[in-house]
């Protein structure tokens, strides 16, 4: 039987219960065009009535024994985990994820559930050094309201790695999905929530435009933002958060390198090179975006690469045998397409692929691509391999490093110590000796440098910085005497 019926959300908000909402906004397959339903729109009254909501139930919430916080997470991971066929529909139905792809990310979001069922059971704080007599306490407090802006590349889980932990270290959340992914990044969430117990007014969901998203970056009740998204939009959303002073943690964009060494396998390389670029389409933060060669292998890794993308299947992701699903609409894979045109008028030369066919875009490789080609820095977003040459370990960091972004980096190399020496120089949050760059285990703290973001890390042991604050005591049996 389905937990997530058409009828339940259909036109609707979620504010603790399914409100009916003025506006609405179609919910549609990537693939096919075919609307599935109407999902509620919301506006920036929406965001005020739901942080005020939030803001009061976040007190009842912080105030329940510890016990009864964890329960609602062992309900929710079990509910996910009854359900996750359900769940894996959705997503490559509404974000055009491969099957394999989907199924990943529904079993990273349960293991996130499973993480925060020990949350409420952890030190709150540490006893500090004082003198004799005084007692002196750091104490952790949530935040209040959190307000969650999530993307729709990996809407399921980048949208869950926040409301979750954030609601088991005693904050209340409110959530904006992307609105093309508001389903199974919103809607989802909130079912399995509802069906677990949380308390009504803790988690509210508001799928909807910029003016949400300002809403709730400037809503005084709000007292955390935490965004994934693009760097452009993460400048805009930092700007006006500190106009209420809010903390705010940024998950930004990436221009990854996946170097490859001239001692690497000539397979293992075009394996690793096929999966970080061309995953989900590409559509990722951690896609490997700048595919550095040892010149040595680079005309047989590219000949192997190129082998590969011959190979690929592009088409509808409910088809299995399909490996290259949709973009998320068609805007995007006309945007991919003209940034792979000004790279080959730069120069570049087009091997393979090029062209968008509505939201399909064929996938593509790139080579003779050098530094100042504009695509050599530019996030790409599509199923497109830039293939890169260097000579050295010195030009493949400084190739590398060029560039503001500082999100992930892969190394492939049979020599351990060479591949540390040379990614022990480079700028990035995520590094990773012998895999491609698109990795997350959810235990570990995500995050980049750089213009990916503003230094703030989610995940495992930083969720607690993140979602709690730091609170001061002190205690003496007398006060002491002063001077004065």
């Amino acid at each position: 039987m389905s937990i997530f019926t058409k009828e339940l959300w259909d036109k609707k908000l979620f504010n603790g219960s399914w409100q009916s909402a003025q506006d609405t906004y179609s919910v549609i397959e990537v693939a096919t065009g075919q609307v599935l339903g109407e999902i509620g729109y919301a506006t920036a009254a929406d965001v005020v009535s739901a942080a005020q909501q939030a803001k009061a139930a976040q007190q009842q919430w912080w105030a329940l024994n510890y016990q009864e916080r964890q329960a609602v997470f062992e309900r929710a991971a079990a509910l996910l985990t009854e359900n996750q066929a359900e769940v894996i529909e959705w997503l490559v139905k509404e974000s055009g994820s491969l099957q394999l792809k989907a199924g990943f990310e529904v079993s990273i979001a349960i293991q996130v559930l499973k993480h925060c069922i020990a949350s409420p059971t952890n030190e709150q704080g540490t006893l500090l050094p004082t003198q004799n007599g005084k007692l002196s306490i750091a104490k952790r407090l949530p935040l209040g309201v959190v307000g969650v802006i999530s993307p729709f590349n990996f809407p399921l889980y980048l949208a869950l790695r926040a409301v979750a932990p954030a609601l088991a270290f005693g904050n209340a959340v409110v959530l904006k999905p992307d609105e093309r992914t508001a389903v199974c990044s919103g809607y989802v969430i909130a079912r399995i929530f509802e069906l677990a117990g949380l308390p009504k007014g803790l988690l509210h969901v508001l799928p909807g435009g910029v003016e949400v998203g300002e809403a709730l970056t400037l809503d005084q009740n709000i007292a955390s933002i935490q965004f994934t998204g693009s760097t452009q939009v993460g400048r805009i959303v930092g700007a006006n958060a500190a106009k209420t002073l809010k903390k705010v943690s940024l998950e930004l964009g990436g221009k990854n390198s996946l170097i490859i060494l001239d001692d690497a396998d000539i397979e293992l390389a075009a394996e690793n090179i096929a999966w970080g670029a061309f995953l989900h389409s590409g559509q990722i933060c951690m896609t490997s975006g700048k595919i550095l060669i040892h010149q040595k292998i680079y005309q047989q890794v590219k000949q192997r690469v190129i082998e590969k993308v011959q190979n690929f299947v592009v088409g509808n992701p409910c088809d299995k045998n399909v490996t290259i699903g949709p973009l998320i609409n068609a805007k995007q894979a006309q945007r991919v397409e003209q940034l792979v045109s000004a790279a080959v008028n730069e120069g570049a030369t087009l091997e393979i692929g090029g062209h968008a066919d509505g939201v399909f875009f064929q996938p593509t490789v790139l080579t003779d691509v050098t530094a100042n080609n504009s695509i050599f820095s530019e996030e790409i977003f599509g199923p497109v391999a830039v293939l890169i040459p260097f000579s050295s370990d010195e030009q493949a960091i400084e190739l590398a490093n060029d560039g503001d972004y500082g999100l992930s980096a892969g190394i492939i190399t049979s020599n351990v110590g060479r591949g540390m020496q040379l990614g022990a120089q480079l700028k990035v949050g995520l590094l990773h000796i012998n895999d491609q760059t698109v990795n997350d285990e959810t235990v570990n703290p995500f995050g980049g440098f750089g213009s990916s973001g503003n230094g703030t890390r989610i995940g495992g042991p930083a969720n607690a910085d993140e979602f709690t604050q730091w609170q001061w005591i002190t205690v003496q049996a007398q006060a002491p005497h002063y001077p004065f």
